[in-house]
């Protein structure tokens, strides 16, 4: 293989190569920054364990600072988004605020 191989589309092993080597990355919009946090308030509630330190507990200071952030982000943005992404939105407050009320114990 010559440096001209991997300049050329196809390469030296096919036009297929370079993309089997790389990571798959997600569409560009509004639910990839939404996301990353709902998914981190999930395993600071303990409702998702921590797939990187599953020994880690239930951080209810950290889950209400992550669900103030989003909630934060919805206020920001309002007016801003499509329906789809205000319904999103909504959605992961509503499941994540039920989920620190449930964890808290302010409700059974």
């Amino acid at each position: 293989m010559t440096e001209d191989d991997l300049d050329e589309p196809g390469g030296a092993d096919g036009p297929d190569a370079a993309r089997t080597d790389q990571e798959f990355v997600p569409p560009l919009d509004f639910s990839s920054i939404v996301f990353p946090l709902y998914t981190q308030a999930l395993i600071k509630l303990g409702i998702f364990p921590d797939p990187l330190n599953p020994e880690s507990g239930v951080n209810l200071e950290l889950a209400r600072r992550l669900i103030d952030l989003i909630d934060l982000l919805k206020d920001k943005t309002k007016g801003n988004l499509q329906p789809e992404e205000q319904k999103f939105l909504e959605t992961c407050l509503q499941q994540l605020r039920l989920g620190y009320l449930e964890k808290s114990k302010t409700i059974r």
